[in-house]
């Protein structure tokens, strides 16, 4: 069965080897309320603590008046059919490839487990090739997905997690080799892209902050 693109119930089927952990430390921050003034936190249980302290009841929020789902990514590519074979190598389900005529043509395929799309095609972006960076696919074992992506033939960059302990940057500054020392979610990446330098970045979640 495919790990990759999981969701938290489905993931049994962990890889059971040892992982790597990668002698590091996170830098820590200090609370400042009052009753934890000294408590030492790395940034990712900061960031989950922040988020608990400043939630406010949903009944004291503007509420909605309607759902905004996000739906389909449009990506820019130079060879339709070249960009058609790696999403489908990478196990991404073809939906739609619609041929109008030489100029307009729409391509649409959906990752494994995700509610939203992306598109490619003739005539359905001006975008310049390979400009679409920070594309997240969330999986709940990034060893397992990373393993499964490379047997389907696709480049995968090293699993890495960031010297911040939060996020990672847009360029490879403060990079450190290996999973999050404390495989603290959201916090392990790995990095690859299509034939045309459209950026995608594997990211783990196996806990969701609170609302997501």
């Amino acid at each position: 069965m495919s790990t990759f693109g999981v969701t938290p119930g489905q993931a049994a089927g962990r890889s059971s080897r040892t992982r790597a952990r990668t002698p590091h430390t996170i830098p820590s921050v200090t609370y400042l309320t009052s009753d934890a003034r000294n408590a030492r936190v790395s940034p990712v249980q900061q960031v989950t603590s922040a988020v608990l302290r400043d939630a406010t009841p949903s009944s004291a929020r503007m509420k909605a008046t309607m759902d905004l789902k996000l739906e389909v990514v449009v990506l820019p590519v130079s060879d339709v059919d070249r960009a058609k074979e790696f999403y489908e190598k990478a196990g991404f389900r073809l939906d739609v490839d619609y041929v109008a005529d030489d100029s307009y043509r729409v391509v649409h395929l959906t990752p494994p487990g995700s509610e939203c799309s992306i598109l490619f095609g003739t005539g359905v972006t001006t975008a310049a090739p390979g400009s679409v960076q920070g594309l997240h696919l969330i999986v709940s074992d990034i060893e397992a997905a990373h393993a499964e992506l490379v047997e389907r033939g696709i480049e995968v960059g090293g699993i890495f997690h960031d010297a911040g302990g939060v996020f990672h940057r847009g360029t490879e500054e403060g990079r450190v080799s290996g999973p999050h020392p404390e495989r603290a979610s959201y916090g392990s990446f790995a990095a690859f892209s299509d034939p045309d330098g459209n950026g995608w970045v594997l990211q783990e979640v196996t806990t969701r902050l609170p609302g997501r």
